[in-house]
């Protein structure tokens, strides 16, 4: 696939919180209609200002007209946040954002999606992540059962991390 290059990834910044917001809230509903709002908007954008954007490496795709596409962040070895507005799909900017966070990482990474969320599954497992542990949603706040995924840069064996 040829990559748009009208699309540009950008280190984001505090004027992006209210973009990066929109597209969170618009693609958990897309992805996992029914999942369990646990938080308001204006919560969502308080927890993306002041504690995503300060306390995380987040990358932004934004189109020709400057129009956020979507957002990942990193937090350590953990690929913490990755999404798209749902009519973005299928067009490579989910791949130049997790090709942007594996660059920008220390040569592994672990993320958690829900396991009812078989898009993104499909799509971590295309880029080489693997399932290594599943929980019956005590872990999270919305009480979904997750599953942790972990990638490793070629040649280095995934093993699960002790719990």
């Amino acid at each position: 696939m040829a990559q748009d290059t009208s699309v540009r990834l950008r280190a984001a910044n505090a004027g992006d919180a209210e973009g990066i917001t929109r597209v969170f809230l618009a693609s958990r509903e897309a992805a996992l209609p029914g999942l369990a709002r646990v938080h308001s908007d204006e919560d969502t954008l308080a927890w993306i200002t002041h504690v995503l954007l300060p306390g995380t490496r987040v990358w932004v795709a934004e189109g020709a007209a400057g129009e956020l596409l979507g957002f990942a962040s990193l937090d350590g070895d953990e690929l913490d946040q990755l999404y798209l507005r749902p009519d973005t799909l299928r067009q490579g900017i989910g791949t130049r954002l997790l090709e942007q966070v594996k660059e920008a990482s220390r040569g592994e990474l672990s993320l958690y999606t829900f396991q009812r969320n078989t898009g993104a599954r499909a799509f971590y497992e295309r880029h080489g992540f693997v399932a290594v542990a599943y929980d019956d949603g005590g872990r999270n706040e919305e009480k979904e059962p997750d599953v942790l995924y972990r990638w490793t840069a070629a040649g280095r064996p995934v093993a699960a991390r002790p719990e």
